[in-house]
């Protein structure tokens, strides 16, 4: 069996790296068109349990990766300078290019040898496959290929995010709103490695265009940001990477497969990077897809239709908390009306997945602070 990878994102190193595990005389090939340290970005963030999903079938590679994460039990949402502190909800992240190359090195060990900077324009380039995963990304040449079969859509958020680096180090993952002359600010941040931290700056539509930042270079771009958000840096720079304006791209398949070829991660479908579950959504597609490869060997369209209907449900349930997530961000100048306390209930409590009662259990701290604000004792720091 003959099977081709297209991308080397986390995804298809990971569905390599599995299938090679298992089934050692499969012939597996991973094509990548950008070069082996090509990274947009800067760190990786997972929520809750970071690669406990690794941990029960791939010890190995849970190992490897878990001493290079930065974690953390608390998150805080800074709004009209003040601070709200969010007890119990975990995250931890490590560098991008950090996670690619420890998942090369997993491929690598399986006997795996991707080739990188080779841009494929057409399947037809793949000769005989059995399998061609779309591994490819939000423009996946694999998807475009069948975009009517697999019912694909992709559409675009309004507010524009640009993604840098600080060497600023935040303890936690940090959410600071900021309202100016020019409009509505927000910023995510939180560390990837013990001195840097990713520093994701998004506006909305109003303010993107009332600040000039269509008209700016990268360069102009990053120092209004310093400027905007001086207090949260505290004298350190941001750092950029291609960190070029964006809309966040909202992918979906209706199928999953069609003939030979399969989607996973973004190339299937998006989740917005507020909800810190990208890419562990994408490892545990390769997961799924590997997991029905296995049980059914001599039949792919089975072993496919198995994946799709085993992951779906799990999938989109997901997915609706990350959509609700986006949606809230598309509104976060309206949400920046309400007072701190108010204001950060209404954030994490965004996606849907999360209510007031789960929060009694999961932050009793922040929910004591809520409730005190709502019957009029709110606690104030002294003053002097």
């Amino acid at each position: 069996m003959r099977v081709v990878v297209l991308g080397a994102g986390p995804a298809g190193l990971y569905l390599a790296y599995l299938i090679k595990r298992r089934r050692p005389n499969i012939d597996v090939a991973v094509i990548e068109q950008n070069s082996a340290d090509a990274t947009f970005g800067f760190g990786v963030v997972f929520s809750d349990r970071a690669l406990e999903f690794l941990r029960e079938d791939d010890q190995e590679t849970y190992a490897a990766i878990v001493p290079h994460m930065e974690a953390w039990s608390d998150i805080a949402v800074v709004h009209r300078n003040e601070r709200v502190v969010i007890d119990g909800v975990g995250f931890a992240a490590i560098g991008r290019l950090k996670l690619l190359q420890l998942l090369q090195a997993r491929v690598r060990s399986a006997g795996i040898e991707p080739v990188y900077g080779r841009t494929v324009r057409s399947l037809g380039e793949l000769g005989n496959a059995d399998l061609i995963v779309g591994a490819d990304g939000v423009n996946s040449l694999v998807r475009r290929s069948w975009e009517k079969n697999f019912g694909a859509t992709v559409g675009f958020l309004t507010n524009r995010f640009a993604w840098f680096g600080t060497t600023k180090r935040f303890e936690t993952l940090t959410q600071t709103f900021i309202e100016t002359e020019l409009g509505f600010f927000n910023a995510h941040h939180y560390r990837h490695a013990p001195d840097l931290s990713t520093f994701i700056v998004e506006v909305d539509q109003g303010t993107f265009v009332r600040a000039g930042f269509p008209q700016m270079m990268e360069t102009e771009t990053r120092a209004l940001c310093e400027r905007v958000f001086a207090q949260a840096l505290e004298g350190h720079p941001l750092i950029s990477n291609n960190s070029i304006w964006r809309q966040f791209p909202l992918v979906h398949n209706e199928h999953w497969w069609v003939h030979n070829s399969v989607l996973i991660g973004d190339a299937l479908h998006t989740a917005h990077f507020s909800i810190g579950s990208g890419t562990r959504l994408a490892m545990e597609d390769a997961i799924a897809l590997d997991k029905a490869m296995t049980a059914y060997p001599g039949d792919t369209s089975v072993a496919l239709a198995a994946y799709e209907t085993t992951r779906r449900p799990v999938l989109e349930k997901l997915l609706a908390g990350a959509n609700g997530s986006a949606v809230w961000y598309e509104h976060f100048a309206e949400h920046m009306q309400l007072a701190p306390i108010e204001f950060a209930m209404s954030y994490v409590t965004r996606s849907g997945r999360v209510d007031i009662d789960r929060l009694r259990t999961l932050s009793p701290r922040f929910v004591e602070q809520f409730e005190r604000s709502r019957s009029g004792h709110i606690d104030r720091p002294p003053v002097g």
